[in-house]
């Protein structure tokens, strides 16, 4: 037991008064003999003893009351359990991630977290708050409370080891208490790990209901000359459910509608559209997440693609009979007659069995390439190895073995390539193979399309994530190879040249920093700007000649459809979503967090802190053992003769 105020302990020595007086009292007193009277003599004895035992009674009585008193004033307290830990401060990180979104007994999991926390955090609780995208440093509930109850669902993972250096970067070698609040969806066990002598608290609320079902994809399955086919792919996760509605909107006009009965975890469901400009979005209704439950998506009206063949008028003739004039701008040139500067005005750029690709000619693909373009390479059985190697090597292809005269089959396709992802209906080994007579190898990391029988690639591709190179492995002339007589043929070259930009669905998924080529020029002080009824932001743009390259970054915030804008003029139609990472709630591992103290709420951590780090204080028990003397001795005065 310790004092905060010692120095009264010297009033002690006043004990020493009731003493002196007691002393006093219980002086001798001289015997006087007189009348001879028994029966008195034996009364005054018996007086005598008992008023010596009250005596005493009250000097005992007396003295611990002076010394309760005095003690009392001295403020005696007991040191709490957990000292050292008594000047950490409180950060509190906050998971709004989507999954946070999911219903628990009393609502969504992080408005009940945020209500927990304005409920039962003291108004003079000095404390710092971070969530996935946002940080309250230094700050007390009432000062935040309108911006936690404004609090956005954030496509932002919730990770604690980013979370927890953002905070030692703000606040390096300070003493903490951490208070973790998260429903542990997606938890990654790395990424939990919090070195900390102080406590670390963790509130896991739960979600009662964890069945959702989410939009993943939307795609044009195929179209024809009047309707897009659009292909809308379904995942349902926990217990099927039965009959979802689900619409499709043109802006704020309904086009479709059905009713969705789910037998199988994924499901894909085809709408027919007609073939015009389309800036709308798809959604379904259930009883869960809804961040997944909506997906935005435009197309465009369809543009013709640029495309030029360089090489022999007659190994080029198959091209025009798959790139035909009510789909794309095809012209067919010779190395000797082609003009360098139409290079930069094509889509694609397909170079037929040159038998030598000049360095002028590659330093204009590279740039090409580089803004975006597609570039198809079919080498020629005279192109030398060396001159193949030094091409491909500037796309970083840097392994082109020699011609080999062993006839190859192509027995496997890559059908979650890009270029077939919308042809086939389901995968299948039952198809005619092509062959080959003569063949290079490519070695190195390209991403293999078509292989052969041995797993080497017949036809591979390289990408800068805007624009993409094919390099086939033989040459596809009738003499050399079938492959132009294979259904393959058409489908091929037909998504290569493909410019989806121009053709396809415009959406982009926020986060993964993607980037579009448009076909503008800007002025010197022009900027592009991506904007809609709620919000706009100005995108990173690189301009390239007479095109211009925009980079979305982590932009925007909230999904939806937008426009792309120079000035006021709408250049482009375009749509945002999220990506869907969070819409499986059965990936709830909260085992990763058994290393920290569990608890139900926020007041259960205060209560813990309060109690382990707060002295117990005695004072008022000697106050209460004061009164307590002082009615014994009222009662010693009144009942003890």
């Amino acid at each position: 037991m310790q004092f905060k105020h010692p120095e009264i302990l010297y009033f002690l020595f006043l004990l020493v008064i009731p003493i002196l007086v007691h002393l006093f009292q219980l002086r001798r007193f001289k015997k006087e003999y007189f009348t001879n009277v028994r029966f008195l003599k034996e009364v005054s004895i018996q007086t005598r003893k008992s008023s010596q035992i009250k005596k005493w009674l009250l000097l005992c009585t007396r003295l611990l009351l002076l010394t309760c008193l005095i003690l009392a004033f001295a403020q005696p307290f007991f040191n709490a359990k957990d000292t050292k830990n008594t000047a950490n401060e409180m950060v509190i990180l906050l998971d709004n991630s989507f999954s946070m979104q999911a219903k628990g007994n009393r609502g969504e999991l992080l408005k009940r977290a945020v209500q927990d926390l304005l409920e039962n955090t003291p108004d003079n609780q000095r404390f710092s708050l971070v969530t996935n995208t946002e940080a309250f440093w230094d700050t007390d509930i009432r000062s935040i409370q309108k911006e936690l109850q404004s609090l956005s669902y954030s496509s932002v993972p919730f990770r604690l080891d980013f979370l927890r250096n953002k905070v030692e970067a703000k606040k390096p070698n300070v003493p903490k208490d951490i208070v973790i609040i998260t429903d542990a969806v997606q938890a990654d066990k790395n990424a939990v790990v919090i070195q900390e002598q102080s406590p670390v608290y963790c509130i896991i609320p739960k979600a009662e209901n964890k069945n959702n079902i989410s939009i993943d994809k939307v795609s044009i399955n195929q179209q024809s000359d009047d309707f897009y086919e659009i292909k809308v792919a379904l995942s349902a996760y926990g217990e099927l459910q039965s009959e979802i509605p689900m619409a499709v909107y043109n802006g704020k006009n309904l086009v479709a509608k059905t009713v969705i009965a789910f037998d199988t975890p994924k499901k894909n469901i085809v709408f027919n559209l007609p073939k015009k400009d389309f800036h709308g979005y798809v959604s379904l209704e259930d009883n869960s997440l809804t961040y997944d439950n909506t997906y935005y998506f435009s197309i465009s009206k369809p543009e013709k693609s640029n495309v030029i063949a360089i090489g022999d008028a007659d190994k080029n003739a198959f091209l025009s009979r798959i790139y035909t004039p009510d789909e794309f701008q095809y012209k067919n040139t010779t190395l000797s007659t082609l003009d360098y500067n139409a290079l930069d005005k094509q889509d694609a750029i397909i170079i037929n069995e040159l038998k030598e690709i000049p360095q002028a000619l590659t330093t204009t693909l590279k740039a090409f390439y580089d803004k975006g373009g597609t570039i198809v390479v079919i080498p020629a059985t005279e192109t030398s190895v060396q001159n193949l190697t030094s091409f491909s090597g500037n796309f970083g292809i840097s392994k082109i073995g020699s011609l080999q005269n062993t006839p190859k089959q192509i027995t496997k396709i890559a059908f979650n390539h890009p270029l077939y992802q919308t042809v086939f209906e389901k995968k299948t080994d039952n198809f005619q193979y092509p062959k080959v007579n003569t063949t290079f190898t490519i070695g190195g990391n390209p991403a293999g399309i078509l292989s052969y029988d041995d797993q080497s690639p017949f036809l591979s591709s390289v990408t800068n994530k805007i624009g993409m190179l094919y390099l086939f492995a033989a040459p596809i002339n009738k003499t050399n190879s079938n492959f132009q007589n294979s259904p393959l043929i058409v489908p091929t070259f037909y998504n290569m040249a493909q410019n989806n930009q121009k053709t396809g669905i415009s959406e982009f998924t926020i986060g993964d920093n993607q980037s579009l080529i448009l076909d503008v020029i800007l002025s010197k002080d022009e900027v592009i700007t991506v904007q809609n009824e709620k919000s706009d932001f100005i995108p990173m743009q690189q301009i390239l000649n007479n095109k211009i390259k925009l980079s979305f970054g982590d932009y925007p915030e909230q999904s939806g459809n937008y426009a792309i804008a120079k000035g006021n003029t709408i250049l482009k139609n375009i749509s945002f979503n999220h990506a869907r990472t969070e819409s499986d709630l059965s990936l709830h591992n909260e085992n990763i967090y058994d290393n920290y103290i569990k608890t139900d709420s926020i007041a259960t951590v205060y209560n813990d802190i309060h109690s382990t780090r707060t002295a117990s204080e005695a004072w008022k028990y000697f106050i209460i053992a004061t009164l307590l003397f002082l009615l014994l001795e009222l009662l010693i005065q009144k009942f003890v003769k």
